[in-house]
């Protein structure tokens, strides 16, 4: 039997309260450069360290040994939806979390502003990370220009800082292609080529992104930093099925970033919006709590930090988060798990395939005896070393949501 359906029929609906709160790239490595600490280990975190002496702890891995995961997989593994299984283009979650009501057909491709210097090499993936008002004028400048390609329809919408998405809506169009971006600087852009190179579908959107490109980069040719850009997770929408129908669960998503909120729509989690801080999201969750039986909580900042190697404000962004958790636990859940949804080392300046640590949180998870929450201590707890697609269900476990299998 499928193991997903043999859960399903084992899962009982109960009135119990679980929350998965997010650390967006929180594992990290220990290096001599930083006195063999992680950010974790070297924050201060009285919070977590009273957490967890009364909770269990472990590894995960997002995806399988060795690979490194994209936001997209990192989350739908959280979620429990094997990322091997359910491959998603980072497009269509950036662009559900920006609110686009998406139509059959649709290709989403999410794309970064960056620096390109005269001969077209990549300087700055991110363009010096524009603030939002700066990428909010350059997509209404390119929008006003490029309305159309072909018998394509092009909409275009701003996110947060230098990040936008690109919806192309018409006849005969398919992704996966491939990403146009070189993932790292010193590079020129790629040209984006088809996932199946005998699909017509493919073929026809590799062209229409082609020509979007040699209608949008003269635009903001004069622009500065922004004077060029990238385009990734170029996909259509897949089926996925419903978080709700899965774990019977209502579930509910606090998160403040439009690539989040696009994965939790995806799977028919309700967007929570207005809080802008992890204070205001667990103030929200508290105002919420009889609604639903599931929060996904996503925090940010961990990973920023980490992507551009700053040891120290990792760090701080732990003890920031640190400080607020106590307003979660004015209502504390049944089931609480903090984790990351992958690792984004310092060391790496990026995502990387190292399991990220997961705290779990329950009256039956029992004491891994463990005085603080890190990387380290996760490596002797009693969870072991297990797939990020599993925790959901351990977390249905502790809430005593499974019948027991077999006689």
């Amino acid at each position: 039997m499928n193991l997903d359906a043999q859960y399903s029929e084992l899962t009982l609906k109960t009135n119990a309260k679980l929350a998965l709160v997010v650390l967006d790239g929180l594992g990290d490595l220990a290096t001599p450069e930083q006195g063999y600490l992680t950010p974790l280990e070297a924050a201060v975190t009285p919070n977590l360290d009273a957490l967890a002496r009364n909770s269990a702890q472990g590894r995960m891995i997002p995806v399988a040994p060795g690979i490194t995961p994209g936001s997209g997989p990192g989350h739908l593994g959280l979620f429990g939806y094997d990322p091997l299984e359910f491959q998603v283009g980072r497009g269509v979650i950036e662009a559900l979390g920006l609110g686009v009501e998406l139509k059959p057909g649709d290709v989403c491709a999410r794309a970064n502003f960056a620096t390109l210097n005269p001969k077209g090499i990549v300087t700055d993936r991110r363009a010096g990370r524009i603030p939002t008002e700066t990428c909010e004028k350059l997509c209404a400048m390119l929008a006003a220009k490029v309305k159309k390609i072909g018998d394509t329809q092009v909409i275009i919408k701003a996110g947060k800082e230098h990040r936008f998405v690109v919806i192309f809506r018409g006849q005969g169009l398919e992704g996966p292609l491939t990403d146009a971006d070189p993932n790292r600087e010193g590079f020129v852009i790629p040209t984006v080529r088809p996932r199946d190179p005998k699909s017509a579908k493919q073929k026809k959107m590799a062209k229409l992104i082609a020509d979007f490109y040699k209608a949008a980069l003269p635009i903001i040719a004069k622009e500065k930093p922004a004077n060029g850009f990238l385009m990734r997770g170029i996909a259509h929408q897949p089926e996925i099925p419903l978080f709700e129908d899965r774990y019977k669960l209502k579930p509910a998503c606090l998160a403040v970033y439009p690539m989040y909120k696009g994965l939790a729509q995806l799977v028919g989690m309700k967007k929570i919006e207005g809080p802008q801080t992890i204070a205001e999201q667990f103030e929200r969750y508290l105002t919420e709590f009889d609604n639903f039986g599931f929060f996904f909580i996503h925090y940010k900042y961990t990973d920023k930090a980490g992507e551009d190697g700053n040891f120290a404000a990792k760090k701080k962004a732990i003890e920031d988060f640190d400080a607020a958790l106590p307003i979660l636990l004015r209502k504390k859940p049944d089931v609480l798990a903090i984790t990351g949804d992958h690792s984004t080392p310092c060391a790496v300046k990026g995502h990387s395939w190292h399991p990220q640590p997961a705290l779990l949180h329950s009256a039956l998870s029992g004491s891994d005896k463990l005085e603080r929450f890190t990387e380290t201590g996760a490596n002797s707890g009693s969870l072991g070393v297990f797939e990020a697609k599993f925790l959901i269900r351990l977390m249905q476990a502790n809430a005593k949501m499974f019948d027991k299998f077999g006689a």
